[in-house]
């Protein structure tokens, strides 16, 4: 219950600024990928999460890609519901 109250309240606090950034910018948003280099780090960090073996230096570096992927996957969906809202 907590989670979902803390993603509540984040979504209604982000979303009037997300509508002034994506007016403009809704289609490359959606069409962004992280680049090749960036996808084998991450990948490689969480085999390496997967297996225990992370140094701290590590946890830290993958826990940021972590809330970053969070951070572009709301701005994903909300780009998606701009575009099928016709705004």
């Amino acid at each position: 219950m907590r989670a979902r109250s803390e993603t509540a309240a984040f979504d209604r606090g982000v979303t009037p600024l997300l509508d002034v950034v994506l007016a403009d910018n809704r289609e490359a948003v959606l069409k962004f990928r992280a680049d090749p280099m960036l996808k084998a780090r991450i990948g490689e960090l969480a085999e390496k999460s997967n297996e225990g073996e992370l140094t701290e230096l590590e946890r830290a570096e993958y826990a940021g890609y972590v809330r970053a992927n969070k951070f572009v996957a709301i701005l994903k969906r909300k780009a998606r519901e701009l575009a099928s809202a016709g705004a």
